[in-house]
């Protein structure tokens, strides 16, 4: 078991983590709160390390004195002794792990605990910059690496280096000569150990990268999205083939593990039992010489079993220990990294808003700092390390590349330049929003039109902060936005995006998210405005039906104007919405335009919007391009000055029959 475990702490990584001072100290803080646990489990350490001393001694009083001697009263207290001593080794051992599992299972909950907290006052510009599943790993792998240390590796030496010197102080009383032939052994066993572990690491993170191979591409084919690619374009046999022989190079390598593995502890007992032969050889010798007795070489060969296991587990220790602090820094990182959206201490709760939204010289960019976002970090065997999935070296395909801003198009090489939109202007720049200004009143509608690209959904999301502008300050009611409180901000402002995500849950679920304490005449009032009630009764479970993953089991439509009733539920002094009808059969998007109407009646509206209705129908149009205002007024005043809203209109929004 030892030599298993040394090994698995082999495999963790290449170079040696660094262990500080500062780092102990923090570590040690999440241990404080179980000091009696801890303490406890010391105390049961060494009463099973001073039981597992006691049987060989008994066997040694049993050979030596009793049997020669025909005592049977002692012979049956002894027998006795040996059925108690395991029987309460077993309860100490049950207590241990239930104080042991109290630790562990108690520090999990404090680093998740800690790690969701920070991560929901992350800003979204930090979740646009960092994959989910790294995110994953840290709240769980690292966060149960980060526990052993505590709960596991920390005891394991401790519980070794207490057994260590309990061993060698009765082997040196029964026979120094035996005990310095018994230690010198271990060189040997430490080269043998280095350099087959090194061997097995080899093969086990190798074995690592293959499974995250073969599971990347279940991943990206088994999911609703892929599975639909992959029917759609005819290739289920080439990924049935794919897949076999990713499969296969992970049978082959498992095979190969197995053996080395197995050749591993044949040679590691190999070893052992050289210095097990000398001991047995030279303790005969004694025996033959008279000595020491035969009772004394049993007990002495015993303690020799127990005294290599504890040095192959502290052989390991150093990895052990330093591996599981790697899991404690990679958690530590989360709960140390700034945040972009800050609540100010003395921050205002707003009341009843009135709605008054205004831009004062906005200007942001996504430039991303470095130093808040998470280190890369190497994780063989997880899927987020696997870069191109289907086009990795072993399947035989290879992505095309490009060369230089010249691409492939039915196997001919073209320059950008000779694009079919090569003289529209791109909408690509650094800076997001520059000197954006402007004034809602509170219960008008303010349009935001402009090509895709021109920084429209950028500036609605700076509304509900979930960014900060770069300069420049945002105002509601007169009060700048980053004064106060984020929850009270959050009750005034509903957003509908282009995207609309819904959990895996019924659709009451779904609808009470924006009010928990909602009664079932407001949930069916909200989806009546929304123009979805009629469609929800008819499911055979009406608001207890199961939307699916993301809602994949209901048309855009229909996603649509649930979060519209969401939104609607909510009751908020200010609406942005992304009304997003352009890819929506004609009546589904009758009934969202329909629902808009009453949603947006007397409230503060700021749409980015695709219908000529809706343009007509705002107080002020406000035309965007390359991250600027370009042009503002009304439809009438716009088309008047025949700039770049005319052009939207004659492209798009003329052929709409209002």
């Amino acid at each position: 078991m030892h030599g298993y475990n040394w090994f698995s702490s082999m495999r963790s990584g290449d170079q040696k983590p660094r262990v500080t001072k500062e780092l102990l100290l923090r570590v040690l803080n999440y241990a404080k709160p179980y000091w009696t646990q801890i303490t406890g489990m010391l105390v049961t350490i060494l009463l099973s390390t001073v039981l597992s001393l006691l049987t060989p001694l008994i066997f040694r009083n049993m050979i030596d004195v009793v049997i020669p001697a025909k005592d049977l009263t002692r012979l049956i207290w002894l027998g006795v002794a040996l059925l108690f001593i395991p029987a309460l080794e077993g309860g100490i051992s049950v207590v241990q792990r239930r104080l042991n599992s109290t630790v562990g299972e108690g520090v999990i909950y404090d680093l998740r605990s800690a790690l969701f907290s920070r991560l929901q006052g992350m800003s979204l510009r930090f979740f646009t910059n960092t994959k989910s599943g790294e995110l994953m790993s840290r709240l769980n792998n690292d966060v149960v690496g980060a526990q052993n240390a505590i709960s596991s590796t920390i005891v394991d030496i401790i519980t070794n280096i207490i057994q260590l010197i309990a061993l060698l102080a009765v082997m040196l009383t029964l026979q120094w000569k035996l005990t310095l032939v018994s230690v010198l052994i271990l060189p040997l066993f430490i080269l043998v150990a280095s350099r087959l572990g090194n061997v097995l690491r080899d093969i086990a993170r190798k074995s690592m990268e293959l499974n995250a191979q073969m599971n990347a591409h279940m991943n990206e084919t088994l999911n609703i999205g892929g599975a639909l690619l992959v029917k759609l374009f005819g290739r289920t046999r080439e990924e049935e083939a794919r897949f076999r022989q990713r499969a296969a190079a992970v049978r082959d390598i498992g095979v190969r593990r197995a053996v080395v593995g197995s050749s591993f502890f044949v040679i590691m007992g190999l070893v052992s039992a050289v210095g097990t032969a000398l001991v047995y050889g030279l303790g005969g010798y004694y025996v033959i010489q008279g000595a020491f007795t035969i009772g004394t070489i049993v007990a002495f060969g015993s303690y020799l079993g127990q005294l290599y296991g504890t040095l192959q587990g502290l052989a390991g220790a150093p990895v052990d220990f330093s591996t599981s602090m790697v899991s404690f820094e990679r958690v530590f990182e989360v709960i140390d990294l700034p945040q972009d959206i800050i609540e100010q201490p003395d921050a205002l709760t707003l009341g009843d808003s009135k709605g008054e939204l205004v831009f004062e010289n906005v200007t942001f960019n996504y430039k991303v700092d470095d130093t808040k976002l998470l280190k890369d970090v190497k994780r063989y065997g997880k899927m987020e390390n696997v870069g191109a999935v289907l086009s990795l070296t072993d399947s035989g395909l290879r992505p095309q590349t490009t060369d230089g801003q010249r691409s492939t198009v039915n196997g001919q090489k073209v320059n950008a330049s000779d694009s079919p939109e090569a003289d529209s202007i791109s909408q690509a720049r650094e800076v997001a929003l520059e000197g954006i200004s402007f004034k809602a009143a509170a219960g008008k509608l303010i349009a935001l039109v402009g090509p895709s690209g021109a920084g429209k959904t950028t500036l609605t999301y700076l509304i509900p902060r979930l960014y900060d502008p770069t300069s420049g300050v945002i105002r509601i009611d007169g009060h700048d936005l980053r004064s106060v409180t984020l929850d009270s901000l959050s009750a005034q402002i509903g957003m509908v995006t282009q995207e609309n995500y819904l959990f895996h849950d019924t659709i009451r679920t779904n609808l009470i998210y924006a009010k928990p304490d909602a009664t079932q005449a407001e949930i069916e009032a909200a989806a009546k405005a929304a123009n979805i009630h009629n469609f929800i009764m008819e499911l055979p479970d009406g608001y207890d039906t199961i939307v699916g993953e993301r809602g994949y089991r209901l048309s855009g439509g229909e996603k649509q104007r649930i979060a519209l009733a969401r939104v609607i539920l909510k009751d908020p002094r200010i609406l942005v919405l992304d009304e997003a009808t352009s890819s929506l059969d004609s009546e589904s998007e009758a009934l969202i335009q329909e629902a808009l109407k009453r949603v947006m009646a007397g409230r503060t509206s700021i749409v980015i919007a695709h219908r000529l209705s809706t343009i007509l129908a705002a107080e002020l149009i406000l035309v965007m391009d390359r991250g600027r205002i370009v042009e503002r007024g009304t439809h009438e005043e716009l088309l008047a000055t025949r700039g770049l809203y005319s052009q939207l209109y004659e492209t798009q929004f003329r052929v709409e029959k209002v």
